[in-house]
């Protein structure tokens, strides 16, 4: 659900990244003494992780920031892709970790190192994953309300930690109380699997809204018929959807009977769009009249695709002055 102006859920945005750094500060601190007393390669793994969080987060707050600047002479469209780059920046930095991780893994695995101790790392792990339910919860909260996609990918990052910080138990149990030997950096290389494919999730919805990718169809056809639901309407063609941060963009054409006066056509569209703004707060709508029978590009099948034809067969009704829609 949305909920809030513009304003409000930038202000939301800020305080889910702001609580994201104090988070991740507090956890670096612990997991390093953690890392110093243990020498154990998974913990290690989530102490890569946390400070890689740390700069996300750091990262997440500066998109945000961005994103909630309004349109300008040469942002037009506004800043929402701030918040696309920073998490594909997020992306870059999760891969990077995982990458160190499996390396150092795998020298302890080949060395057959062992771990010096694990009941701090547990204790650590413990309230690592207390501090991160509380930062989950808020961030759904947040991400409920503004659609952030950098607070989207920040929220993947902590998810992971949940799996991280049980993996870092289990490697510690299993390998200094069990003697289950290289059970530590064997978990090491599974978190950094683990980190790879976060990142690839994280990224795909930064990469849809960089490339301006269509909404779902399931939001196209609810769109198409709120317009449908006017009668004056006989053809919607050349629609192009797209979200950049939390806005929507869609612009199409309609068909207007072409004895109609500017006047009348106005009201007709002021009407449509009072419509498809009630269902669609954050959407900005740009809407094009043809006259009914013209044909813009008569070689362009996706252009020219009536869109109304998805929904079945668009009832025939008369408007106001007796013409037919």
């Amino acid at each position: 659900m949305r909920g809030g102006t513009a304003k409000d859920r930038a202000n939301l945005g800020r305080s889910a990244a702001i609580a994201s750094i104090v988070t991740a500060l507090f956890l670096v601190g612990l997991k390093l003494w953690a890392v110093w007393q243990t020498d154990s390669m998974a913990l290690l793994g989530s102490l890569a992780d946390s400070t890689l969080d740390l700069v996300a987060s750091l990262v997440t707050l500066t998109g945000v920031i961005i994103a909630a600047r309004p349109a300008d002479r040469t942002h037009r469209f506004g800043h929402g892709k701030a918040q696309a780059l920073a998490a594909i920046f997020q992306v870059m930095l999760i891969a990077l970790s995982a990458a160190g991780i499996a390396m150092r893994s795998t020298e302890a695995l080949v060395e057959g190192e062992r771990l010096a101790a694990a009941g701090e790392g547990i204790v650590v792990s413990v309230i690592a994953i207390c501090a991160t339910f509380a930062l989950l919860a808020y961030q759904r909260f947040v991400i409920a309300r503004t659609r952030s996609v950098a607070i989207s990918a920040d929220h993947v990052h902590y998810q992971s930690d949940l799996l991280l910080n049980l993996a870092v138990i289990a490697a510690l149990v299993l390998d200094r109380y069990l003697g289950l030997a290289g059970a530590d950096p064997l978990f090491g290389l599974g978190i950094a699997a683990w980190l790879l494919w976060g990142a690839w999730r994280a990224g795909g919805e930064a990469i849809d809204h960089l490339m301006d990718r269509e909404w779902p169809e399931e939001k196209r056809l609810r769109f198409i018929a709120i317009t449908a639901a006017h009668p004056e309407l006989s053809r919607m063609h050349d629609l192009r959807t797209r979200t950049s941060g939390g806005i929507d963009f869609v612009q199409f054409h309609v068909d207007l009977p072409g004895d109609y006066t500017v006047e009348k056509a106005h009201d007709i569209i002021e009407r449509v769009e009072d419509d498809l703004r009630a269902e669609f707060p954050d959407a900005e709508v740009l809407i094009h009249i043809d006259p009914a029978g013209h044909v813009d590009d008569p070689a362009n099948a996706l252009v020219e695709e009536d869109q109304f034809k998805k929904l079945g067969e668009k009832p025939m009704t008369s408007d106001r002055t007796g013409h037919e829609a």
